[in-house]
Parts: structure tokens; sequence; C-alpha cells
């Protein structure tokens, strides 16, 4: 056991070896702005005479004196700006001690201009993060070290095709479909194995996103929704991606967001058949079934209310000026923003709700063995016709 946990934990760390190598050694930075440094920087001195403050917004430009970290002018400490419009969910306002980024302009081969650009938050998020896989390896093993394989796999599908090719131009719905089949089936059969179990999971997972593709194909013109709903996207499209089709990269939106759930409990209900047929090697294919149908029915009782959880606190300061403003109920319900996240929270329900009987019939049939079953019947009656007909020759 200590052997091939060690080896799948070497396998991940050449994984992600040559992930850190490839975005080190090919640059992330566009090759269109080299002439712009972005360095981490210490706040030294801040100038606020030219801040207005109305609660949490704030007006103006902070002047600041910082000292920068890294980079060509590391050890330096300069002048940076950092300018307010008003806008609190993404922008700061910075005080002597913080560690931010800066934006170093450059001109000439020296600097022209700072600009403060945000916190920052990296060392933090990577002690989280590293809090999730210590937990995740101390509980899971083996089988922590696959989910950890995906997980990287997926974020790389997402970030390098997935987005790529949306902004390239190709079709979002299809596109996303075929990402997520692919996705499906790399998770599964990485965390499951090529067994009875990851192809009981596959099909109940590739089942839940067909029929959650059609209602969402179905219902979303009727609602009336173009997608404009979405966070960033009047940013995307003054960008300059006009061509992009965003009532389609709304219904893609919300069959990403339920494929994870889908996936969830196709896993759940196929790795539960297949400890009762471990078991229980007796079991017929209909009780297996039935198995199955038991633990879909509990796991969706809170699967459902997850989902809602999830979309509402995303939208949480939303709901409290509902509290405060008080509008009808018909107007709440037929809100835009409101309407959006309803179909997601719907769609991804009904996906799921569909997806545990799928998974548990087909679990009946692979799991139990039924069409192996079927196979060996059918090949050793093959094989008795052949002896039969191979002795009534002899006897002629």
């Amino acid at each position: 056991m200590y052997k091939k946990l060690g080896s799948h934990l070497l396998l991940l760390v050449v994984i992600v070896s040559v992930i850190v190598a490839y975005y080190s050694w090919s640059g992330v930075s566009d090759p269109m702005n080299a002439e712009v440094e972005e360095v981490r920087a210490e706040v030294l001195l801040v100038d606020n005479s030219e801040v207005r403050s109305s609660g949490l917004s704030h007006i103006g430009y902070q002047e600041l004196e910082v000292t920068l970290l890294e980079g060509s002018f590391a050890g330096e400490s300069v002048s940076a700006t950092n300018s307010l419009v008003g806008q609190s969910d993404i922008e700061n306002i910075f005080k002597p001690g913080d560690e931010i980024i800066v934006a170093v302009i450059l001109e000439e081969g020296g600097i022209a201009h700072v600009k403060a650009v945000d916190l920052y938050r990296q060392d933090a998020l990577l002690l989280l993060f590293g809090i999730f896989v210590l937990a995740l390896l101390l509980y899971a093993g083996v089988v922590g070290i696959k989910a950890l394989l995906s997980f990287m796999f997926t974020v790389l599908i997402i970030w390098e095709v997935l987005v790529q090719r949306i902004l390239a131009g190709y079709d979002p719905l299809m596109t996303t479909t075929l990402t997520l089949v692919l996705l499906s089936a790399v998770i599964i059969f990485l965390v499951a194995g090529l067994n009875r179990r990851g192809a009981t999971a596959f099909i109940g997972t590739i089942c839940g996103l067909c029929v959650t593709l059609l209602v969402t194909l179905l219902f979303c013109n009727r609602v009336g929704l173009v997608g404009m709903t979405q966070p960033y996207v009047n940013a995307l499209v003054f960008s300059g991606y006009y061509q992009l089709d965003i009532r389609e990269i709304f219904y893609s939106a919300i069959i990403l967001g339920a494929s994870g759930a889908c996936m969830d409990i196709a896993m759940d209900i196929a790795a539960s058949m297949d400890e009762v047929k471990l078991k229980k090697p007796e079991i017929t294919a209909w009780e297996l079934v039935q198995s199955g149908f038991n633990v879909g029915r509990h796991v969706i009782g809170t699967m459902a209310t997850t989902l809602l959880l999830a979309y509402s606190g995303g939208y949480l300061t939303l709901l409290m000026i509902f509290q405060v403003k008080e509008p009808s109920i018909m107007r709440m319900l037929n809100l835009k923003i409101v309407a959006a996240e309803i179909m997601r929270t719907l769609v991804g329900s009904i996906g799921l709700v569909l997806v545990a009987p799928i998974t548990a019939l087909v679990g009946g049939l692979i799991i139990s063995g039924y069409f192996t079953k079927r196979v060996r019947l059918l090949s050793s009656g093959r094989q008795e016709r052949i002896a039969s007909e191979s002795r009534v020759n002899h006897k002629i």
C-alpha cells in the first residue's frame, strides 16, 4: 500500500513540476505589455488628501510611497498612485505595512510610473490550498492523490481549452458539452478506475448532462434570459469581444455549474452499489437497483438544497436588499438577476433528480454483472451448438 501511495505521490509531484515549469518558461505575461512589470511591493507611506469617502465607497486617488520587493528594481523606494472611482468590489484603500501588487511602467529602461493594483493575497491562498491538500492526502490516501490530479486537470482544461476556445469564437454550448464529457471521463475513471463502478458513474453523469442541456434549451428562451446577468459580461464585451454569443455562454454556465453535482451523485450511487455487490455477491440485479434508488433518494434530499445554498451564498447581499426595500413577490421573482439564479437552481436540481434513478438502473445492469452473464450464456450456448453439430457430423 505504501509503495502504491509513494508512486502516486511521485506522479503528483512530477505533474505539478511540469505545470509550474510550463507557466514559468512560457512566460504568462503578454508580449504586447513588455514595458510593464507586475511585482510585489510594501507600502511605506500613504497620502489620502485627494480621497473623498462616503461609507465604503471612495473617489479620488491615494499617493503611496512603496518599496519594490522584486523585479528589475527590487529594493528601490518609489511613488505610486491608487486610483479610486467608487467601485468598492474591486478597489482597495491601502495603509502603511500592506503588501501589494504594483504595475511598474517602464520607459527607456527606467521607471516612468507606478500604479497600485491590488493587495498581495497569494501566500494566504497557497497556505489554504496546502491545508486542503494535506487534509485530503491524510484522509483519502491514494484516492486523495487521484482527486488532486483530477482537480488540476480540470483547472487546466477549463483555462487552457474551454475559455480560450469560446473566446476564439467556437460554439460555447457545443464546446462546453464536449469539454464536460472529456472531464467526466478523466475524473471518474481516474478516481474510480476502469471498472464497473467507473462505467456506471460515467454513464449516469453523461445522462444527467444531457437532461440538463435539454431542460436549459427548452426553458431559457421562455424565461427570456439573454445572459447579461453574468458577472463582468459587460467588461468582456467592451474589451472587443462583440462577436460572442452571450446567451449561449449563459447556457454553458448553467450546465457547467450543474455538472459537478451530477458527477457527485452518480459517483455516490455507483460506489454504494459496488460496495453492496462486494459485500453481497449473490444479490440480484433488481435488488441492486432498489439499493441504488434508496441511496439516490437520500443523496438528492440534501444535494438540491446544497445547490440552493451555493447560489444563495453568492447573492446574500441582494437578498438583504430585498428585505430592506420590501418589493412585491412578483417583482422579485421577475427581476432578471433573480430569475437567472432560479433558473440555475431549478435546471441543476432537475438534472440531479433524474441522474440518480438513471445511474441506479445502469448500475443494476453493469455492477450486477447482468451483461457479463448474458455474454457468457450466449457464448456457452454457441459452444454447445458447435459441439452438438460436431458430434452429429462425426456420426454421419
